[in-house]
């Protein structure tokens, strides 16, 4: 029996333009990812018993088919055009609905895993072109770097630089729906969008690029999300954001010491999930 036991990391956006809407419903936008080392760790077995089966334990997260890592592995079975089965089992560590891209990582951890098992032998370029057929944020996994993404956060360009920071996620337990904040979301007419850079050298020069179009959509219907930012930027974040479509908010840190420090009292304080962890 073969199988694979792989780690599927959480990602922030340390900016996020909408640039506008395009004609078949989605957005075009302007993002500046990173994965961060917080995990789910994914299990996939070779089985002899045909067909794919998904458990998940977080809740909330849908066993089977409609669960996209269930549609990434079997997109991959049908592919290859064999009679196999794939069980996977996913240990949630990433909060759900939380705009920390833990499905798409799960998706885009068995596409991989699965291409191996099965040997198939289909480059990450391929893997990435069915990825973003199950979600737009999968192809950035697979990437495995840091990255501008642009169109509908398919087009990725790898960042040269980016220095080793310490994140410190918090999350109130919102579930925010994606899909609902971007049917809120009032595009105006804004200016030439703001120059990024491809290299960063210095923990300030992230913290000034810093921006997320989507903040004040949460914000709005989720206060709190507000006054977490506040909290974050009280214990000695250098700088804080809302990641993707909330609700989690992510403060940046200096050194390990400081991280810890600040995500242990929100932690006791609040009851919040909250994790130091490096960006990667």
């Amino acid at each position: 029996m073969k199988k694979l036991q792989l780690k599927a990391p959480a990602k922030v956006n340390y900016r996020l333009d909408v640039l506008g809407k395009r004609p078949d419903g989605y957005h075009d936008l302007r993002m500046l990812m990173q994965r961060v080392d917080l995990n789910d760790d994914v299990q996939i077995v070779l089985s002899d018993t045909p067909g794919v089966r998904v458990t998940c334990d977080g809740g909330g997260v849908p066993d089977g088919p409609a669960n996209i890592a269930w549609r990434a592995a079997d997109a991959l079975v049908k592919l290859s055009g064999r009679d196999v089965g794939i069980d996977i089992a996913i240990t949630k560590h990433i909060p759900v609905g939380a705009g920390l891209g833990g499905g798409s990582s799960d998706a885009a951890t068995v596409l991989m895993g699965v291409n191996d098992l099965l040997g198939l032998g289909l480059s990450d370029e391929k893997l990435m072109e069915i990825g973003v057929r199950l979600g737009a944020d999968v192809p950035f996994f697979i990437f495995k770097r840091p990255a501008l993404a642009e169109g509908i956060g398919n087009l990725l360009t790898a960042l040269e630089r980016v220095p080793e920071v310490w994140v410190v996620l918090v999350n109130p337990g919102i579930h925010v729906s994606t899909g609902w904040v971007y049917q809120n979301l009032r595009l105006t007419n804004k200016s030439e969008p703001v120059k990024v850079s491809s290299s960063y050298g210095s923990l300030d020069e992230i913290c000034g690029v810093l921006s997320n179009d989507l903040e004040p959509v949460t914000i709005g219907r989720y206060p709190k999300v507000g006054e977490l930012k506040e909290l974050l930027s009280a214990a000695g974040a250098r700088g804080v954001l809302m990641s993707g479509s909330g609700s989690t908010v992510f403060g940046l840190f200096a050194d390990e010491r400081t991280a810890k420090q600040a995500a242990a009292e929100l932690a006791e304080e609040y009851g919040w999930f909250t994790a130091a962890v490096r960006n990667i």
